[in-house]
């Protein structure tokens, strides 16, 4: 039996178009925007207060086309979008999102990369998805200097996003130069998308392990994108409509936490897409300092805090030194990407009594929020309810649908928001998308709330990513990387938990024949932690620890059985005392 959103949810008010580029979506009233004259200034810099209205914006994606295109001579109408695919190394600045439209407005692709990738990590990604260009910013230079170097991207193809406080290398152009450029450049014609474009060109290629293995650059088409904002805007329509009448205002728009990475699906697509449309303000963040964070709540008076787990966890750890500033403006917690246990959402409920802490469930595969939990109907540890538009079956190990509630289950996903695909990987994209369904590899329930409306609940996950600060992390990955330590002849990663990042990677590493019995365990697990240390980034170190073992256990097709190892893992803890 299909699961769908609860009777109260509306409709949505039109089929998503498929004939537009997500640039024209976000600024062409027809669409169902708010009003451009009465929006918020789209992005606000919580370093500076520097803003640009939304007519600003508008004008401001359509002169960095102009620069663009002369730029790299580039013709709207002319190539794919492969032939104008953009790579983006940045953190957060106000003008990654111009950027971004302006790509689209060309017909081109962005591939966001994480700010945390290091050299190595980001060649990949440039090199798979065909980058011709890198934009960065200053405090990612060296980095993304280097990256280039290793896919032949040429130093005058490298552009800088500019953010406050942080003085640009005069030898590179950046995005405000484009644009002032563009300025004085004629008009370009318009980008001619034809019926089905909109769900057959991709806008991002963002990178995602799956539900296993290596990333694998995921196709997000204009459409993906133009549902999951109409999805959303509708699912909580009921609730701003009911702000309206009491607050004495035509319409309701407000100020929310752009914090998330502009590169993170969340970040990309919920506080970058979703509130523009609905006329908000996202006050953006370069990069996450607590201190900073609590300044940006109380000078910009933020409502919605679009936040992962492990920050929630730093407000209930840290309360005295949140006690110094003025919260009283939030009204919303929003948290996504891990889930948020129930006794955190409790206890941080206990703590700030007014604030309606709010889940999301979703995957890049499904570009983006699958559920969410309504503003008036909030059920502690749920995922909330499926948003309209989405259709959710769960079905059994073996293959068998479950009808009924409390039945655990992996979740499988159709909607407008479902993706193309993953890019030059077919095996890969047929084992996830099956018959117009979206496998995603978490096992789930449906439950009833008090309010009588269906909520969905995440079990377990049954891929394995490791999502450490909401960050994936493949064990494929980093198995594929101790491998090459001449100290590790076999080996297998997998999540334990941690207080403060939610998971963390642990590796279990049969030692080589080449390592000598004098040699110590505790110098070599230091030894091959420090190789992973110095090729990945951050949230990829292997914070639990490494343990040796005599064999790695494995399926007789060669499957590495994690599960056996999880469970020795927790009665390991188990005994040791350890909270599990």
């Amino acid at each position: 039996m299909p699961f769908y959103s609860p009777q109260w949810v509306p409709k949505l008010p039109f089929d998503p178009p498929d004939s537009v580029p997500v640039s024209e979506f976000m600024f062409n009233e027809r669409y169902g925007r708010h009003p451009m004259g009465y929006s918020k200034s789209p992005f606000t810099c919580g370093l500076s207060g520097k803003e640009y209205s939304t007519l600003d914006v508008k004008d401001r994606v359509e002169y960095l086309a102009r620069g663009l295109a002369k730029e790299f001579d580039w013709d709207p109408n002319k190539g794919t979008e492969w032939d104008k695919a953009v790579g983006v190394f940045s953190l957060n600045t106000i003008d990654t999102m111009t950027l971004a439209w302006a790509t689209h407005r060309l017909g081109g692709l962005q591939s966001p990369a994480n700010a945390a990738y290091s050299a190595a990590e980001l060649a990949y990604q440039l090199k798979d998805s065909g980058a011709n260009s890198l934009f960065t910013c200053a405090p990612l230079l060296e980095t993304a200097l280097d990256a280039a170097q290793k896919v032949s991207i040429p130093r005058n193809r490298i552009y800088i996003l500019e953010i406050a406080g942080i003085s640009t290398p005069a030898d590179f152009k950046t995005v405000n130069q484009l644009i002032e450029e563009g300025k004085e450049l004629p008009p370009i014609e318009k980008l001619n998308f034809e019926d089905g474009d909109g769900a057959r060109r991709v806008a991002f290629l963002c990178y995602s392990s799956g539900t296993s293995g290596l990333p694998k650059g995921v196709m997000i088409s204009h459409r993906n994108v133009i549902a999951n904002v109409m999805q959303m805007t509708t699912f909580e329509k009921p609730y701003r409509d009911s702000l309206i009448e009491p607050l004495n205002q035509s319409d309701v728009t407000i100020n929310i936490l752009g914090l998330l990475p502009m590169s993170h699906i969340y970040g990309l697509v919920v506080t970058c897409h979703l509130a523009v449309y609905r006329g908000d303000c996202c006050v953006v963040l370069p990069k996450f300092d607590f201190k900073g964070l609590l300044e940006a709540i109380q000078r910009f008076k933020l409502e919605i805090l679009y936040l992962v787990p492990p920050i929630i966890i730093l407000l209930i750890k840290n309360k005295s030194l949140a006690d110094q500033y003025d919260l009283s403006s939030v009204k919303h917690i929003f948290t996504g990407a891990a889930p948020l246990g129930k006794e955190t959402a409790i206890e941080l409920q206990k703590q700030y009594p007014s604030w309606a802490i709010r889940q999301g469930y979703g995957l890049t595969e499904t570009c983006t929020v699958v559920s969410m939990s309504a503003p008036n109907d909030v059920l502690m540890g749920s995922s909330g309810s499926i948003l309209p538009g989405m259709e959710c079956r769960i079905v059994t190990i073996e293959g068998n649908e479950i009808t009924g509630y409390d039945q655990p289950g992996e979740l499988l996903v159709k909607s407008p928001t479902v993706v193309l695909g993953y890019l030059n990987n077919e095996k890969a994209t047929k084992e996830t998308f099956v018959e117009g369904y979206m496998r995603t590899g978490d096992e789930v329930v449906i439950r009833k709330a008090p309010s009588g409306n269906e909520h969905l609940f995440i079990v377990d996950r049954l891929k394995e990513l490791i999502k450490v600060k909401g960050l994936q992390v493949a064990p494929a990955e980093l198995e594929a990387h101790l491998l090459t330590h001449p100290a590790v002849n076999d080996c297998a990663v997998i999540s334990i938990p941690d207080g403060a990042a939610g998971e963390v990677p642990k590796a279990f590493v049969v030692k080589s024949s080449s390592v000598g019995l004098e040699d110590s365990d505790k110098v070599i697990a230091r030894e091959i932690a420090k190789h992973v240390e110095q090729h990945k980034a951050r949230h990829k170190w292997l914070k639990g620890g490494v343990e040796f073992i005599d064999a790695i256990p494995k399926s007789p097709s060669g499957k590495i059985l994690r599960r056996l190892l999880r469970d020795k893992d927790k009665e390991t803890r188990r005994k040791q005392g350890a909270k599990i």
